[in-house]
């Protein structure tokens, strides 16, 4: 895909969405951590049903290490590995308190240093809470990237390099959700909806014509 028709492309999402960002309900950077860490093999919806209840009792690293391990499984079982997350998260809030003063790092070293963040996560709260131009990738940027051609890679690491080098600085912010979005509602992995795709002119997907049938 060339330059010109990329630019197209983010610029219909532009025109469509100017201010796209993430479906996770939170209320503070710390609330964005942790939901951004039960994400993982999870559901957006799924997330927020879980986070409502917990950020009712629990919503800040201290009140994470007040309710226990135990407890903080009870409320996050429906979550997708959740004995791990919960660990993690236990983790991840003693680190808080006693490294960065109970306050989310706001660079990518420190970010990964805690458990349960890895790069995609970190590029994620980069993003949503300190406007960093990042393109985190996950299975949705993964397959809407390499479906139309914008940035094709064998594996998420390539993706998101291809995606930092060609994505014009002036929509980088934004790319990541808009990708997101697509794949999740249009771009699907299943059912594909190439006839109500509004970027369907510019995309490369060479099975679209007959996906649209």
């Amino acid at each position: 895909m060339n330059k010109d028709k990329r630019y197209k492309i983010l610029l219909l999402f532009f025109r469509k969405n100017p201010n796209p960002t993430t479906e996770l309900i939170f209320n503070s950077n710390f609330e964005c951590l942790i939901s951004v860490i039960l994400s993982s093999k999870s559901t957006d919806i799924a997330v927020n049903n879980t986070t409502k209840l917990l950020f009712k009792i629990a919503n800040t690293p201290k009140k994470i290490l007040n309710l226990g391990i135990y407890n903080l499984k009870l409320y996050i079982r429906n979550i997708g590995l959740h004995n791990i997350k919960a660990l993690n998260i236990i983790n991840t809030s003693f680190l808080l308190i006693t490294k960065h003063n109970g306050n989310v790092p706001n660079n990518r070293f420190e970010l990964e240093s805690l458990p349960g963040v890895g790069r995609k996560t970190a590029g994620v709260i980069l993003n949503l809470l300190f406007n960093e131009k990042t393109i985190p990738v996950d299975t949705h940027v993964f397959r809407v990237s390499n479906r139309t051609n914008f940035a094709s890679g064998r594996n998420i690491q390539e993706v998101e390099k291809k995606l930092n080098k060609v994505a014009p600085k002036a929509f980088k912010i934004h790319v990541h959700h808009w990708f997101v979005l697509h794949g999740r509602y249009i771009c699907t992995a299943r059912n594909i909806k190439c006839s109500t795709c509004f970027i369907n002119k510019y995309c490369e997907f060479r099975e679209k014509i007959f996906k649209s049938m």
